[in-house]
């Protein structure tokens, strides 16, 4: 039974859809945990200032997480890692054994430094914060200072197992995290307060890295720790890597930033900004994070044998589902924000106002959505190419966009009250203290937008034939999701009088049945569009890419 099971979650993935899809459910299992997490905290906290304590311990680990664990990141290795196994399983284990080495002693020091320094981070980055609460933020963040050095190894070994195509395992880690963190909050909470939530966050982190450590045993290929430095090596993997760091730090700044401004309004306000980020992220992990990792790999094997044809078909595919699936999702999220909010996180303390803000912050980061996960794919056909300056700079301007916006509009928010009654009243949060938080999502929108477009552009210059074919997508999949949205709206209206919005089940009905409805109606409207997309999804899972065939030989396919 055991090995049966070992063999299924070992097995091979071949195909960019077959991979996409794979990754896409287990995210989606992922999420479910992820949102059952953040209903425990809702039901425990609320939006309350002991939450969002735990939120902003998250924030310095996370740019460690982002500024050095990205060091070896999956994009980053894995064009390194097929080059040295192509070589042979000799030379790659070699370069495995290389830089993991310099990782590991480089993140544990440079975490190390920040242990002692993160007293005097807090008083800079949060100084709203005073006495018992700096007291038990130093020591959450301390704690969760080992998850970065976990995900980074984590992330390190999943470059090892996606060469390989083991997608399996890259995709069940995100689900033992959230396993982890869940255990936190129902066993260790109740014993250790606070400081037990950030045991949990590590517990996740070190269940994350360890779900792939037997299939790199097993194949003989789990690093070890050498004293003796290969510098050519790690050269090679630094030169690449620091612009990409850069990148990815990038977009941690502005998430630090957003976070160091929500921590100056009033209680609450890192919660809601937090439970709505997190909520918004359920498609952009299912749908962008999915396909912009299955297809990295084929991109990279694709540029490398000069095979430019090759490349722009993976990538007009990839950014063609992107959208198909992107669009519709976001248009529900805004149509029925409400309803999603008040099913997944409307429960014990997180009461009606609660509801009210996130959801209507939800919907300002659902404008985004489409351009968050089509950044993700482009990013990556840039690192496929070697190219690392330009994402560079479009992410730094990115972020630039997201801070200036975030303050100017904080600032015009509270001093201009047109501005101010305009959000409330469309995002009917009109009457409730605690709004200005939502200019946090929109300035975070606006930034993600610009960086999407420009690197749209951008690569348009290099590939001309990509605008045309994505753009006949994009009309049709936002065709049917206005009538999709437009409908859904109309019958949220009459399943109003039909159940008790009092209940959960009310609630859950009401959202469900009007959304299942848009739904068809979407579909429907695509049928008659003709979408290719909708064919081949259906043709996808018509053959059941679940079944793959099993790898029973000891030599690895690469």
């Amino acid at each position: 039974m055991v090995k049966n099971i070992l063999r299924f979650i070992h097995r091979e993935i071949t195909g960019l859809h077959q991979a996409a899809y794979l990754l896409g459910v287990f995210a989606f299992l992922s999420q479910v945990l992820a949102l059952f997490r953040d209903r425990l905290f809702a039901y425990s906290f609320g939006a309350s200032h002991s939450l969002d304590l735990y939120y902003v311990s998250f924030r310095i680990p996370d740019f460690i997480f982002a500024s050095v664990a990205s060091v070896v990141s999956i994009s980053v290795v894995i064009p390194f890692l097929v080059e040295r196994l192509e070589k042979g399983e000799a030379e790659g284990k070699k370069f495995i054994d290389a830089v993991f080495s310099a990782f590991f002693i480089f993140i544990v020091v440079v975490s190390g430094v920040a242990f002692f320094l993160i007293p005097y981070f807090i008083h800079i980055f949060f100084p709203s914060f005073h006495g018992q609460d700096v007291i038990t933020l130093v020591s959450m963040t301390r704690i969760v200072l080992l998850s970065p050095i976990f995900l980074g190894i984590s992330n390190f070994f999943a470059s090892i197992t996606q060469v390989h195509k083991r997608f399996f395992l890259y995709a069940l880690s995100p689900i033992f995290y959230n396993i982890g963190i869940i255990l936190g909050v129902l066993v260790l909470y109740p014993i250790f307060g606070l400081v037990g939530l950030a045991y949990g966050v590590v517990f996740g982190a070190f269940l994350h890295m360890a779900i792939q450590i037997p299939f790199l045993v097993e194949h003989k290929l789990f690093p070890r720790l050498s004293l003796r430095v290969h510098f050519q090596s790690i050269k090679e993997v630094a030169l690449l890597s620091i612009p990409r760091t850069l990148t990815a730090s990038s977009n941690e700044i502005a998430e630090f930033f957003l976070i160091s401004l929500a921590s100056f309004m009033s209680a609450g306000s890192v919660s809601i900004f937090n439970f709505s980020f997190n909520l918004q992220s359920v498609p952009l992990s299912i749908i962008g994070v999915s396909y912009s990792l299955a297809a990295f790999p084929a991109l990279t094997r694709s540029f490398a044998s000069g095979n430019q044809s090759e490349f722009l078909d993976q990538m007009i595919t990839s950014a063609k589902h992107i959208i198909f699936w992107s669009v519709p999702v976001a248009v529900l999220f805004i149509v029925i924000r409400a309803q999603i909010v008040r099913v997944i996180l409307g429960t014990g303390h997180f009461d009606w106002n609660d509801t009210r803000l996130t959801a209507a912050s939800l919907a300002l980061f659902a404008f985004s959505t489409i351009s968050q996960s089509l950044m993700l794919l482009f990013v990556r056909s840039y690192y496929a190419r070697g190219k690392t300056i330009k994402p560079l700079i479009i992410n730094f301007l990115s972020a630039g966009a997201v801070v200036l916006s975030a303050y100017f509009l904080s600032q015009y928010f509270l001093t201009e009250s047109l501005l101010r009654h305009f959000v409330e009243v469309f995002l009917r949060v009109d009457g409730l203290s605690g709004t200005s938080v939502l200019v946090l999502p929109l300035a975070f929108s606006i930034g993600i937008t610009i960086n999407m477009i420009i690197h749209w552009i951008d690569f348009s210059f290099d590939f001309p034939a990509f605008t045309k074919p994505v753009f006949q997508t994009l009309f049709q999949s936002l065709s049917a999701s206005i009538m999709m949205g437009a409908v859904s709206y109309i019958f949220l209206g009459i399943f109003s009088n039909i159940f008790s919005l009092n209940t959960l089940l009310g609630v859950f009905l009401q959202g469900f049945l009007a959304g299942i409805i848009g739904i068809v109606v979407c579909v429907l409207i695509l049928k008659l569009l003709g979408s290719v997309e909708l064919e081949e999804v259906w043709s996808t899972f018509h053959k059941k890419f679940w079944k793959t065939k099993d790898i029973v030989s000891e030599e690895i396919p690469l």
